[in-house]
C-alpha cells in the first residue's frame, strides 16, 4: 500500500474522530480540526488518489488556467471543465439582463428539487454555450475576477504595476536554489473582500530545492477534505513537477498544511465508502521532454500512465 495516499486516508479518519462539530458559510455543517500536515514522496508515485477516480484531466487544465494567469472560464470550458462554472453562473442568473427562470440558492435547490433541477441544468446549459460563442457575454460573465491565476501571474501593486510571482519563483529557483524566498501567495487582502468569486483557498505556496530535488509546501486556509483535497494534493504535485522539469530538477516532496480542515456532514457516507476501500499502486506521470517552460505546456504534453482506480464516489458540492 502506498504511504503517500495513506496520508490522505489518515486525515479522513482522523477527522472523522476527532473533528468538532460546526457551522459554515454554505449552511451545510462540517466536522472540522485545525491545523494539519500531509507529507507526499513524489518519488513514490503522483499522488492521485486510487480509493476513488480522481478526474486528472480536469486537475490539469484547471492548474494550465492558473499558470497561463486566465481568469475566465471559457478556457475551462473548451477543455470539458465545469468545476468553475457555478461562481460564474451566478453573476449572470443575478444580472439585470438575465430573463429565465428564479434561480435563487441554486446550488442547494438543484440538488433536492428535481423540477427545479431541469430548469437549472437547461440554463446552466444556455450559460456555457453562451460563454463559448459570445465573445462579449464570455467577457462580462464568465470572468471570476481576481482569482488565482491573476494573483499568480500578474498580482497589482500600490504603484498600479503588476509582479508576475509564478515567473519570478522560477528565476529564482533557476539563479539561487537555496533562496528561502521561494513563495507565491495567492491571498491578497485588497481583492478579497470585492473583487474575487471565491477567495483563495490554496492561499501561499513554497519551494524548497536540496540534493537536486524540487519540494513544494502549500498552506491551505479550507479544505473540503472529501472533494476538494483530492483535487489539491495531485494539482499541486503535477505543479511541483512541471517546476522541476523546467529547472531540470528531480521531484521530491509535496508538504499539504492544512488550516480548517474539514468533512461536510453530506459527505460523511461516502468517506466511510472510500475508507472501506484499499489503495491500489499510485500512477505515473508523464511529460513532454520537448516542452520545457511550464508557459509553453499544453494539455497534450501531460499524461498519467497505470492508473487503475476504484470507482468515483459522488457527493453533492457546498457552494
Amino acid at each position: 500500500m502506498s504511504h503517500n495516499e495513506q496520508a490522505y486516508l489518515d486525515l479522513c479518519r482522523h477527522v472523522l474522530e476527532q473533528g468538532t462539530k460546526k457551522g459554515d458559510r454554505t449552511g451545510t455543517g462540517t466536522y472540522s480540526v485545525f491545523g494539519h500536515q500531509m507529507r507526499f514522496d513524489l518519488a513514490e508515485g503522483f499522488p492521485l488518489l486510487t480509493t476513488k477516480r480522481i478526474p486528472f484531466r480536469l486537475i490539469a487544465s484547471e492548474l494550465l488556467w492558473f499558470i497561463k494567469g486566465d481568469t475566465n472560464i471559457r478556457y475551462l470550458l473548451q477543455h470539458n471543465n465545469n468545476i468553475w462554472n457555478e461562481w460564474a453562473f451566478q453573476t449572470w442568473v443575478e444580472s439585470e439582463n438575465y430573463k429565465g427562470p428564479d434561480m435563487t440558492d441554486f446550488g442547494r435547490r438543484s440538488q433536492t428539487d428535481e423540477a427545479f433541477k431541469a430548469q437549472y441544468d437547461e440554463q446552466m446549459a444556455i450559460f456555457k454555450e453562451r460563454t463559448l460563442t459570445d465573445d462579449a457575454f464570455a467577457v462580462e460573465y464568465g470572468d471570476l475576477g481576481a482569482v488565482y491565476g491573476k494573483q499568480w501571474r500578474q498580482w497589482k501593486t500600490s504603484q498600479g504595476e503588476t509582479i508576475d510571482q509564478l515567473k519570478d519563483v522560477i528565476q529564482s529557483i533557476k539563479t539561487n536554489p537555496d533562496s528561502r524566498r521561494h513563495l507565491v501567495t495567492a491571498w491578497n487582502p485588497e481583492d478579497v473582500p470585492s473583487n474575487m468569486a471565491l477567495p483563495p483557498c490554496h492561499t501561499m505556496f513554497q519551494f524548497y530545492v536540496a540534493e537536486g530535488k524540487l519540494s513544494c509546501q502549500l498552506y491551505q486556509r479550507s479544505a473540503d477534505i472529501f472533494l476538494g483535497v483530492p483535487f489539491n494534493i495531485a494539482s499541486y504535485a503535477l505543479l511541483t513537477h512541471l517546476i522541476a522539469h523546467e529547472c531540470n530538477l528531480e521531484v521530491g516532496e509535496f508538504i499539504h498544511t492544512l488550516g480548517d480542515a474539514h468533512i461536510y456532514s453530506n459527505h460523511v457516507d461516502q468517506i466511510h465508502e472510500q475508507l472501506s476501500r484499499q489503495p491500489k499502486t499510485l500512477p505515473t506521470l508523464k511529460l513532454n521532454d520537448e516542452v520545457r517552460s511550464v508557459f509553453d505546456i499544453e494539455m497534450e504534453d501531460i499524461s498519467i500512465e497505470g492508473y487503475n482506480p476504484h470507482p468515483g464516489i459522488k457527493a453533492p458540492v457546498a457552494v
